[in-house]
């Protein structure tokens, strides 16, 4: 009896992580994006004005993260916390856009920037790869995000781990190209309670595709061989990002097995 179950299982899985028909969009050849902006020189931090500047210099796409502040701000930072990016124990979330600008970026000059800064600063010279940073189904920084990106003239794709950002921007902004954002959660040892773990098992199993249809992967490069991956790549022949590459050495020897590559602190 379980024997009669399997192939049916398979069926279901294959039919779960199906992206939908494959789209076509200038942004969806754009082969480099420069993680969090071009950043490790001296004076260069992450995520910072300084490093956005240097890959349109440079003539890279950027990839950057976005999120609200407690007053509902879009700024740009990864964390969703400041201990890592100015030595701080406070929360984005819990900061006010004015209380944020009082702290710098890694002991530099750098401050945290606001979304709309970014933009207006790349104007459309170089593609955007824009990671929506969300722990819950967070409806308003979608709603931002895409409301300031309809006035945008240039290039650009949404990402983001949760799900629900795809979902509400196929819903609400279909023509955006969006892509689902992933990894080996537990080979990662990321730990949570017993609902995030679920969430994970779905997240790096790609089983939300057939409701969010997304229409490429970005997922951590070393874990290109794992299963939904390779029926990705193979049956449904959707486009796979690695991140985040940090020399030429792994970007050679990955080259083959990806459309897209994030990566930093190095020139490819």
């Amino acid at each position: 009896m379980i024997l009669l179950w399997i192939p049916i299982l398979i069926f279901v899985y294959i039919k779960m992580i199906d992206p939908g028909k494959k789209r076509e969009h200038p942004v969806l050849n754009v082969k480099y994006y420069a993680h969090r902006g071009f950043h490790g020189e001296e004076g260069i931090p992450e995520n910072s004005m300084a490093a956005f500047k240097k890959a349109k210099e440079l003539g890279y796409g950027m990839e950057l993260d976005v999120q609200l502040t407690k007053d509902g701000v879009m700024v740009i930072h990864h964390d969703y916390d400041l201990k890592r990016t100015c030595g701080v124990n406070k929360k984005i979330q819990d900061l006010t856009y004015r209380e944020l600008c009082r702290y710098r970026l890694m002991g530099t000059k750098e401050r945290i920037p606001r979304f709309i800064e970014v933009l207006r600063e790349i104007d459309g010279k170089v593609p955007l790869l824009i990671e929506l940073k969300m722990e819950t189904c967070n409806r308003k920084l979608c709603k931002k995000v895409a409301k300031a990106l309809d006035r945008y003239r240039g290039l650009y794709c949404i990402e983001c781990f949760h799900p629900y950002a795809l979902y509400w921007f196929k819903k609400n902004r279909p023509e955006v190209i969006r892509g689902q954002l992933s990894e080996q959660f537990f080979k990662e040892k990321e730990a949570g309670s017993f609902s995030r773990k679920i969430a994970y098992f779905i997240m790096k199993n790609l089983l939300t595709n057939f409701i969010t249809k997304p229409d490429f992967i970005a997922y951590r490069y070393k874990y290109k061989d794992c299963l939904p991956l390779k029926i990705c790549r193979k049956f449904y022949k959707i486009p796979i990002y690695g991140w985040t590459f940090r020399d030429q050495k792994a970007y050679k020897e990955n080259e083959p097995y990806f459309e897209g590559f994030i990566f930093e602190k190095f020139v490819i």
